[in-house]
């Protein structure tokens, strides 16, 4: 059985809109579809009585989606819990609009609060059916009024129960009831399986998968619900430092680009502050760039094991790492910074490029079951993998290939290339942001400063990998937009913002 937590289906639905399904057309699937359960429940040649007691979230909207399919073989009756200003999408406020101009088949009531909602308690007690629309994902803390009284209501009442993905009040992760949940006879969940539904018949009642005409990329395609759903909030009382500090290990005496444009990137998207530690053949260079960068000079001309007192201080204060830009391939440095990443990044989350592939190719598995990214092109990936990736043209063998050895590593790779390849050795996305201009020096650090952002802020590996190549690729696509193929990397930092400012107020508008 295929099983999706509900942050995936939060993440595939948002990715549909952005593949051409709009989100209104799966809320009327799936009206259609909880509609086409309820009628197998209507007695023959009588007036049957169905009641939708709807929230104001999309679940609501799907319950109000299914009362129109309903009509015309019922009675029907609409009792919203809480006002219709209130309701929380466009899609849901749609059919809403719609409900309220539906004055000769559909009966609605508003009802904002628990007294309210007793005025209108011989509704759902004589009903033959009830829809339960209120939560549908489930909720954590206690359930205040009126959804507590109408859950009460809904399971003391005689009439049939339907209730719409997961039963309202039961967690569709965990399977847990936190306060209190409708007891369904039926509960109709969209596109897929939720796992707090199994095993839990005396409250889900059967379970029926209905298909809403999600397409299946809509989980594999990297999108927008990607980056909504990795993207920090920022709360008015926010201070320095709530969004990260990022340690940058990185240069050397041949190069200062690398490092550079991975902490400029990083701060375009938003971490607070990104500290550079960097050889003192290259430290002053690396500063002169930018007044917004932070650098602490080495002890030689290339990192070396005397290195290591410091880096593990500038390690512990900050909330990720992003190691190899720039490093070079001294043979005492790749020792250094195979020593470095086995010691500090067991629990410091890592995003590893460039030269230190090369140091942990010489030992592929030592950082197995750490919360570590590695970001390597095809090239990369042969070596610190010692596996040839398959031909370009056979995307769905790379995939494997791909799933295959980050399983085998036991980290996340994002494997650069036209397509993006995003694997953790259970989880599998591609990305299709991204253009030809790309391949210019420096866009790859610009793609690692992006995601250790992501992960400073707390975001896991796999969902930050999956963010930052789409906003990488989405913000060169802009870039090349403006310049055509003639882009350098400082061009895709400065699209980086026209990116992330969409998803500051939701919902995402490509």
């Amino acid at each position: 059985m295929s099983i999706i937590t509900p942050e995936e289906m939060a993440i595939a639905d948002e990715n549909s809109e952005y593949l051409g399904v709009p989100r209104l057309l799966l809320m009327e699937n799936a009206g259609k579809a909880i509609a086409d359960v309820a009628k197998e429940r209507l007695k023959k040649n009588q007036k049957n009585k169905v009641v939708i007691v709807a929230g104001t979230g999309n679940n609501g909207g799907d319950g109000l989606a299914c009362a129109r399919h309903l009509a015309n073989q019922a009675d029907v009756m609409i009792i919203l819990l809480g006002r219709a200003e209130e309701i929380k999408t466009e899609e849901a406020s749609k059919n809403w609009q719609i409900i309220e101009k539906m004055i000769l088949n559909i009966r609605y009531a508003q009802a904002p609060d628990a007294q309210s909602l007793m005025n209108l308690k011989s509704e759902i007690e004589d009903a033959d059916i009830i829809i339960d629309a209120i939560f549908g994902t489930g909720i954590k803390d206690k359930i205040r009024e009126p959804f507590s009284s109408a859950i009460d209501v809904i399971n003391s009442s005689k009439g049939f129960k339907i209730a719409i993905d997961v039963p309202s009040g039961l967690d569709p992760l965990t399977g847990n009831v936190h306060d209190k949940s409708v007891k369904a006879d039926v509960t109709v969940t969209l596109h897929k399986m939720k796992s707090g539904l199994i095993n839990r018949k005396e409250i889900t009642g059967n379970v029926i998968i209905a298909p809403i005409g999600m397409p299946p990329e809509a989980e594999i395609v990297v999108g927008p619900g990607d980056v909504h759903y990795s993207i920090k909030p920022r709360d008015k009382y926010s201070k320095k430092g709530d969004f990260g500090r990022l340690l940058i290990v990185g240069g050397s005496k041949e190069y200062s680009g690398a490092p550079t444009l991975a902490a400029l990137a990083a701060l375009r998207t938003g971490v607070d502050i990104a500290i550079i530690a960097a050889p003192k053949s290259v430290a002053d260079v690396i500063r002169s760039f930018s007044p917004n960068l932070i650098v602490r000079r080495l002890k030689d001309d290339y990192l070396t094991s005397e290195d290591m007192p410091e880096l593990k201080s500038l390690a512990e204060r900050c909330t990720s790492m992003l190691v190899g830009p720039g490093l070079g391939l001294e043979e005492e440095t790749k020792t250094a910074i195979l020593s470095f990443m086995k010691e500090l990044g067991k629990d410091k989350p890592m995003l590893i490029d460039a030269d230190a592939l090369k140091a942990l190719s010489e030992e592929p598995t030592s950082l197995k079951n750490y919360p570590t990214i590695i970001t390597p092109h095809a090239g990369e990936f042969e070596i610190v993998t010692h596996s040839k990736i398959a031909p370009p043209d056979r995307l769905e063998d790379r995939m494997e290939q791909v799933k295959r050895e980050a399983k085998r590593m036991g980290l996340t790779i994002l494997l650069k290339a036209h397509e993006d390849i995003i694997s953790d050795g259970d989880r599998l996305k591609i990305n299709l942001t991204g253009n030809p201009g790309m391949t210019v020096g420096g866009t790859g650090d610009v793609l690692s400063g992006i995601a250790a952002t992501f992960l400073a802020w707390g975001v896991k590996p796999f969902r930050a990998a999956c963010a930052a190549s789409f906003v990488s690729g989405f913000a060169g696509d802009l870039a090349t937009r403006d310049r055509g193929y003639h882009i350098v990397a400082t061009d895709v930092i400065e699209k980086i913002h026209e990116v992330l400012k969409k998803f500051d107020t939701p919902p995402f508008n490509i």
